[in-house]
């Protein structure tokens, strides 16, 4: 069922890497959690636990946390990055010398850099070299149901199919079930754009506009990001399946979303300033707006849902106005032709 048990770094300290972690240490992998803030560090070493992000788990006996990203890297086989996507560049350009040879890196981070639009395991290989291997976990995963055990699958995608296979190997256990894919532009589209919808879902339910729109927005959501993933060269089996579809509807209908949050407390009128400020987590789907229609301006790809979101985030429109704007379009044939 899993292979034998290696040394593997989680850089990001944040409830997915940390969840990460602690399943890593459970199946039989020493573990070193590198937390950027030194209290948390502290704090999560003496109490065994990261009170901050995943008050009720308890950390195995594998899991180190650390705030010495140097002493994380050494000797690791594995390096997960599980940082916000704002941060990954400078993260993995601070450590890409510490990194061990022939170590595999795991990019978990859901987003696209808002400065050169570029994915992040694109990000991670300008960062360490063309040369290594980088695979992307992705697909419906809440950190704190991995982190309880609960029954779990997602996709590892990377263009180094060894490297996929290993690390498929290495995080399966009777609760984790991981596919591999060989389409990393559309499992990371994927993973971005669905942040996005979940911001426009959250404020559909705030709104309290029913089932019948929040079906028409999951579907054509999906299409949205379908034709984005295919003008990154990604293709459009890749979003019915679990990092597309699959994460999608986790992200839009489960409470646990963050990014499904931020939308639910727009649609009930609170300012955004306040609804970021009141979380202590990120929601990706905010950065990421502006940056997926960046992108899909540069492959002349429209984007009506993340238009209208935009304009919300940014005060321009008032949630109730973008579903109005949305229904208001110009109909056409469901197919994108």
């Amino acid at each position: 069922m899993m292979s034998q048990g290696e040394t593997i770094a989680v850089l990001g300290a944040g409830s997915w890497g940390t969840a990460l972690a602690v399943h890593l240490g459970r199946i039989g992998h020493d573990v070193r959690l590198w937390a950027r803030d030194e209290r948390l560090a502290a704090e999560m070493e003496t109490s065994r636990a990261n009170r901050r992000y995943l008050p009720d788990t308890c950390f195995p006996d594998r899991l180190t946390p650390t705030a010495d990203i140097g002493g994380a890297l050494s000797g690791a086989g594995m390096v997960l990055l599980a940082v916000p996507s704002h941060g990954l560049r400078a993260v993995v350009r601070h450590c890409a010398a510490a990194v061990p040879s022939g170590a595999v890196l795991v990019s978990t981070t859901k987003g696209i850099e808002a400065e050169s639009l570029r994915r992040m395991s694109q990000v991670i290989s300008e960062e360490v070299g063309a040369g290594r291997p980088v695979v992307v976990l992705s697909g419906p995963s809440f950190a704190a149901e991995v982190a309880r055990g609960l029954p779990t699958a997602v996709v590892a995608a990377s263009t180094d199919a060894a490297a996929a296979s290993r690390v498929q190997d290495s995080f399966r256990s009777a609760a984790f079930r991981l596919y591999v894919s060989d389409d990393v532009p559309g499992v990371e589209i994927g993973g971005a754009m669905k942040n996005i919808i979940a911001i426009a879902a959250g404020a559909v339910e705030g709104l309290g506009l029913g089932h019948n729109s929040m079906a028409a927005l999951i579907t054509r959501g999906l299409a949205e990001i379908s034709r984005l993933a295919g003008a990154e060269g990604g293709r459009r089996d890749t979003l019915a399946g679990l990092s597309g579809l699959g994460d999608l509807v986790l992200t839009c209908t489960g409470d646990l979303s963050r990014n499904r949050h931020v939308g639910v407390e727009l649609g009930r009128g609170r300012p955004l300033d306040e609804i970021l400020s009141s979380m202590h987590m990120v929601a990706e789907g905010v950065r990421t707006t502006g940056a997926a229609l960046a992108l899909g301006a540069r492959h002349g790809i429209e984007l009506p849902i993340a238009a209208e979101m935009a304009a919300v985030l940014e005060g321009r429109r008032a949630p109730r106005e973008a579903v109005e704007a949305l229904m208001g379009r110009r109909q056409r044939p469901e197919s994108d032709g």
